[in-house]
């Protein structure tokens, strides 16, 4: 598996030697199920990362629009009033800045604007999202999502759900690098959540390994204060913290090179703890 990824003006080390990066999550949306839109000024959202580099963070997941389970689509023009004065006021933070979208037209202002990923829950499947990123040299995060977030979370099904998604990221993996788009500049997520129920999360989780053996590109994992998180510890969402660091450190143990969090700081100190120790 490759062991380093090309993320715009960064070249991440993602070897298993190598301590996994904490990417932090900076949510400028008025509807988001974690932090309900408190960094959604200019200012505010500033304040967060200059925050969350001092905690230790190494990169930064900027998203418009919550993907939480029903939410409403967000019309281009407002995400793209949301995000891309972010990631012009962070461009030079030190940190690479991904943007969190499945529209191509944010894809490609948010690259012209400074951003090094693009993290898309739709892998990258919209008309016109391999044009916007093809020519660049940006991460690109492929998620793989049953359905949609308005219905993702009717009663999810699956025959063999590590397979099923296993086989889906590796397809668009092949896909993407048939397209012409260097494997180099490949990641993947199985998207906790997206269409998946607690069981469903949790052969995932035991199961990534096998995941990146079959894609043979980087794993990000991303569990923080999500609903799973809830069902097993029956805490609400602002209570998570110490059951999200679990999970992040049990998507480490089994291969993740990258873990989005909204708890920086903790999150930061386990990965530490964990791959000093191993």
């Amino acid at each position: 598996m490759q062991e380093i990824l090309q993320c715009g003006r960064y070249r991440l080390r993602l070897g298993r030697e190598d301590r996994p990066l904490v990417m932090g999550i900076l949510n400028v949306t008025p509807d988001s199920f974690s932090d309900s839109g408190q960094f959604m000024p200019l200012e505010s959202a500033l304040e967060r990362v200059e925050q969350m580099i001092a905690e230790g963070v190494d990169m930064i997941d900027i998203g418009g629009e919550s993907t939480r389970p029903g939410a409403p689509v967000v019309p281009l023009e407002e995400e793209l009033r949301r995000v891309i004065p972010v990631i012009y006021a962070l461009r030079d933070c030190g940190k690479p800045l991904s943007i969190d979208t499945y529209k191509p037209e944010v894809m490609q202002e948010a690259l012209l604007a400074g951003a090094d990923m693009i993290n898309d829950i739709n892998g990258f499947n919209a008309p016109g999202a391999l044009s916007a990123v093809k020519d660049a040299d940006c991460g690109l995060c492929i998620m793989h999502m049953q359905r949609n977030p308005q219905t993702m979370q009717a009663a999810p099904h699956y025959d063999d759900v590590v397979g099923e998604v296993g086989d889906y990221l590796s397809q668009r993996v092949e896909e993407m690098s048939a397209a012409g788009i260097a494997r180099s500049r490949l990641c993947i997520d199985p998207g906790f959540g997206f269409g998946k129920s607690l069981a469903h999360n949790l052969e995932l989780l035991k199961n990534l390994e096998s995941l990146i053996q079959k894609a043979e590109v980087p794993l990000l994992a991303g569990m923080s204060r999500k609903s799973m998180i809830g069902a097993i510890t029956g805490k609400p969402v602002e209570d998570r913290m110490a059951g999200s660091v679990a999970a992040a450190l049990v998507a480490a143990e089994h291969g993740a090179r990258i873990v989005r969090v909204h708890d920086v700081a903790a999150t930061v100190d386990a990965i530490k703890v964990w791959h000093a120790a191993r």
